[in-house]
């Protein structure tokens, strides 16, 4: 039964750390041809960046995975637990485009998936040290068990995104897009602006329902921290089972008795649309529903019928840019184009849109290097962007110096047609970027260094 139970809680974690969409599963890889176009001439030209990818002279094997022909990197997912596949997409749609470019410098870039299947993280990351160069656009819900191997292996990491606490901020990784950092809360700004602002009458009672493992209650937890400095009152707070429930009256019942005004939830959207179907037959409305930005697909939309019209669900994006913001911002008109030729079937999701600034600043500065392309030029190359913003995908960052976070974000809310940008107070072009960030007054851990592994920075070829 203990085994049992560390499985669901385990299958938990992937739900709701992993960013799972509804979606077709139509998997990808670098050998998938039947999906990908031919273009013989296209521009290497990604958003407001030029010369990402091109032709080049390229003639030495440089390092492990880097020859005169090519340059092989790993993407980590669970695509064959959660049958999620929009890492390998955005791997093969990114891949596919730069190599019709030219490649890197002339050479070929192959993407390799890495798939944990949730509980292999460590062994995957043991054939990426043996094989890879680096690993680009990609996650995985427990990549904390990987942390050791790759640091101790020397192995640059340019993920899509990170769960765990040993991997967020660890050494040798470079978030791409706005994401987390240790010790500062990236949805701060946004629930301020729903608590104070929005609906200022909601602050007295707002709730949090998180599915129940060990590692997702930090997630709770912290969101009471930042709830409570943003001015909120928590008068409900509970635990739901970590694979979904089969009646959700209940906990409807209980948010409805407590008067519950605003509401977070951490997990699969599918199981929060269950309950708004409960809430919503029950005709009690909340003043807003903080959804969280996995929800941020046309899948929730259908599921939540009725729901969609009669809830206020939000997410927040952190910064990064809508895809309805395609005739403003050229990168994402972009991506939208890249995934009608190399993946018409894929569903480009909130996670695909950060592996993509991944893929894009791995480019640029392997691009930089030259024929001389070593794992010390890419990582030192990447950390000079002061003011990264993937060619137009999101707000600027600063990856010389991630700690405190950018400050900025963006709110969608559903509506039966669709996701629609709210009127949230944009202060810098789509974002809002003037609240200061929030840093934790608790302590939930710190990521792995090189000096955990007995490793320096100077041992980096």
């Amino acid at each position: 039964m203990k085994a049992q139970r560390t499985l669901v809680a385990l299958a938990a974690i992937a739900v709701l750390a992993a960013g799972c969409s509804g979606r077709s599963e139509s998997g990808g890889s670098e050998d998938d041809e039947s999906r990908g176009g031919t273009a013989q001439s296209a521009s290497g030209d990604f958003g407001d960046l030029s010369g990402l990818c091109g032709p080049g002279d390229a003639t030495t094997a440089t390092a492990q995975g880097v020859t005169a022909d090519e340059i092989r990197v790993g993407v980590l997912s669970d695509v064959g637990f959660t049958k999620n596949p929009e890492f390998v997409d955005a791997a093969h749609v990114f891949t596919s485009w730069c190599n019709a470019a030219g490649g890197i410098n002339g050479r070929t870039l192959v993407a390799e998936t890495r798939d944990a299947k949730l509980m292999e993280v460590r062994q995957r990351m043991i054939e990426a040290c043996r094989e890879d160069f680096a690993l680009v656009g990609g996650g995985a819900a427990l990549d904390g068990l990987g942390v050791k191997e790759r640091l101790s292996c020397l192995l640059p990491s340019y993920p899509a995104q990170v769960s765990q606490t040993q991997a967020v901020g660890a050494d040798l990784e470079i978030s791409a897009s706005p994401s987390r950092v240790p010790g500062y809360d990236p949805y701060y700004g946004f629930r301020e602006w729903l608590i104070t602002e929005k609906y200022p009458e909601s602050a007295g009672s707002v709730g949090i329902i998180n599915g129940d493992s060990p590692v997702t209650r930090d997630l709770g937890q912290q969101a009471v921290d930042s709830i409570t400095a943003a001015g909120g009152t928590l008068t409900y707070n509970d635990l739901y089972p970590a694979m979904g429930v089969a009646d959700w009256t209940p906990y409807a019942q209980s948010i409805k008795s407590k008067n519950v005004r605003g509401l977070v939830f951490y997990g699969d959207f599918k199981q929060l649309a269950k309950l708004e179907e409960v809430l919503t037959g029950m005709n009690y409305k909340l003043d807003w529903i903080d959804a969280n930005n996995n929800a941020y697909n046309d899948s929730f939309i259908e599921l939540l019928g009725k729901s969609a019209e009669f809830q206020n669900n939000y997410v927040d994006l952190g910064g990064s840019a809508p895809l309805s913001s395609a005739d403003d911002e050229p990168a994402v008109q972009q991506v939208l184009d890249m995934y009608a030729e190399y993946a018409p079937d894929a569903e480009i999701t909130f996670p695909a849109l950060r592996a993509m600034s991944a893929w894009a600043l791995f480019a640029k500065a392997a691009t930089s290097c030259g024929d001389d392309l070593t794992r010390s030029c890419v990582y030192e190359a990447a950390l000079q962007e002061d003011s990264w913003t993937g060619g137009g995908l999101h707000a600027a960052g600063d990856l010389t110096n991630p700690v405190p976070p950018q400050p900025c974000f963006n709110v969608e809310a559903a509506t039966p047609d669709g996701w629609v940008t709210a009127d949230f107070g944009a202060d810098n072009g789509l974002y809002r970027c003037n609240t200061p960030p929030f840093a934790y007054p608790g302590d939930y851990g710190v990521p792995m260094t090189l000096a955990d592994v007995g490793k320096s920075m100077g041992d980096i070829q």
